[in-house]
């Protein structure tokens, strides 16, 4: 039997993994796409909070600003990337002036550190291509902006490196109490038993946590943000996340300058009732254009590259629901991880076992936890010496594979047989941005195609290019005869 059972692989999910193998007790994580980080994890704005929206006394309050201080060390343990871009919120009117104000006093009472109230001015010297006719900005030096799937990834990574184990590919379709453990069903095939079920699973959290509540006391109904991701010719053009005075509809479209030199425009904020649903709509994309304009100038609408769409797991709670089953306390809520979700996930897994596991277990703690990640510099930042060394051990490095991004054919191997790996076309995208560039996968693509079809030993037909059973190929139209 399993100590613990964690549900979902995305930020959250993976940092309670992580966080947990800090102690001798097992632990699995499923998740149900065939690789990590595929559903809100993959799709937002990559901002690392302030803390300075949050309601005063909540938990979204209370863990976003802790998440924030978290951040430095997991950037050097895990080797993610950190842009320390501060933002500036932006008031256009007086009453949104009046509401700046009163968004300061909040941050300060969150306990956000270097809040400063800035006039038009001074704002307009810091950051150039500001918007005209801004009259006041709250400005939030401690924001920073990261590259999320990377930080799932590396939680993994380094729980794997320390004893914890997961499963792609496996929907949870049943969650039977069983006296004092769980009767985990996948894929209704196979059963798992453990002690503790960790409920980690964003926009579905509620329908798994129907199988042991029944008065649940939350209901998710997802909500989609659109995007536009500006090529990293731009990068520069901003320096700071630029955000507008927030509405009943969220923080608003933002500018976000990216770790890699892109930038996000975005995100739009409608509810639905589907959970699957991430299409992109023109009227909505035309939205963002009208509203980023309001806090910049000179967008370069020119070097758009691609747009996409999430889903945000918001709840009817209004709050991070983080809590013990009522009936069956050893299965753990972790739901409504909706904004400020990926800011306050390594303190969502700190509170999740410190608070609400440890506190009465008394976990025992390993002595040799190892916190730091390995991870190899890109081969296009090595020095030149140091390209010629890789190059000797690997003459695959010499094989440029994806030109906008850099990206070696050593790499991408390198990249399919990583211990969380995702042999797929989007999965190399996450791990070594090939078709992350402006041509958006059109020369490297069916490069790429080829060498996950050889170091797989499979046809290329059966490469997928995200999902399982998504292959780009089906059949061959032209055969030699």
């Amino acid at each position: 039997m399993l100590d613990y059972v964690i549900i979902g692989g995305g930020v959250v999910g993976t940092l309670i993994a992580r966080e947990l193998s800090k102690y001798e007790v097992s632990i699995l994580l499923l998740e149900k796409e065939n690789d990590i980080g595929n559903h809100a994890t993959l799709a937002n704005s990559a901002i690392i909070h302030s803390g300075h929206d949050p309601k005063p006394g909540s938990l979204k309050a209370q863990l976003c600003v802790r998440g924030n201080t978290m951040y430095e060390t997991l950037a050097k343990e895990l080797k993610i990337p950190l842009i320390f871009s501060g933002a500036f919120v932006v008031a256009r009117d007086q009453e949104e002036v009046d509401t700046l104000d009163l968004l300061y006093q909040r941050a300060l009472h969150n306990g956000v550190k270097e809040v400063a109230l800035l006039d038009a001015d001074e704002a307009q010297n810091r950051e150039g291509n500001l918007a005209d006719g801004v009259l006041k900005v709250l400005d939030l030096p401690t924001t920073k902006v990261t590259y999320p799937w990377e930080v799932a990834i590396a939680a993994l990574e380094n729980a794997l490196l320390n004893g914890a184990q997961f499963k792609t590919n496996a929907k949870v379709t049943k969650i039977s109490p069983v006296n004092d453990h769980f009767i985990v069903e996948i894929n209704q095939q196979e059963e798992i038993e453990a002690r503790y079920v960790i409920n980690a699973a964003g926009v579905y959290a509620d329908e798994l946590a129907s199988f042991v509540e029944d008065d649940l006391p939350y209901r998710i109904t997802p909500r989609r943000g659109e995007y536009f991701v500006l090529d990293k010719k731009v990068k520069g053009f901003v320096e700071r996340v630029l955000y507008p005075v927030p509405s009943d509809k969220g923080k608003g479209v933002l500018v976000v300058p990216q770790v890699h030199g892109n930038i996000l425009l975005g995100p739009t904020s409608e509810f639905q009732d589907a959970k699957e649903n991430r299409d992109n709509h023109s009227d909505h994309l035309n939205w963002i254009r009208r509203d980023s304009e309001k806090l910049a100038k000179n967008i370069p609408f020119d070097q758009i590259i691609r747009t996409f769409s999430g889903l945000r797991a918001t709840s009817t709670y209004h709050d991070f629901y983080i809590q013990p089953a009522k009936k069956h306390p050893q299965f753990i809520h972790v739901a409504g991880i909706d904004s400020p979700g990926l800011t306050a996930a390594p303190a969502i897994a700190e509170y999740v076992v410190k608070t609400l596991l440890n506190r009465d277990q008394r976990l025992p703690k390993k002595t040799d936890f190892n916190p730091n990640r390995v991870k190899k510099k890109p081969f296009y930042e090595s020095h030149f010496e140091e390209k010629l060394q890789l190059f000797k051990e690997d003459h695959r490095h010499g094989h440029i594979v994806c030109k906008c991004e850099r990206v070696t054919e050593a790499e991408v191997v390198a990249a399919i047989h990583s211990p969380v790996a995702s042999p797929t076309i989007k999965g190399i995208k996450k791990r070594v941005r090939a078709g992350s560039g402006l041509c958006q996968g059109g020369y490297c693509e069916n490069t790429i195609v080829k060498i996950i079809a050889r170091e797989l030993n499979i046809p290329i037909s059966e490469v997928d290019y995200y999902e399982k059973e998504t292959p780009i190929l089906w059949k061959e139209t032209k055969v030699k005869r």
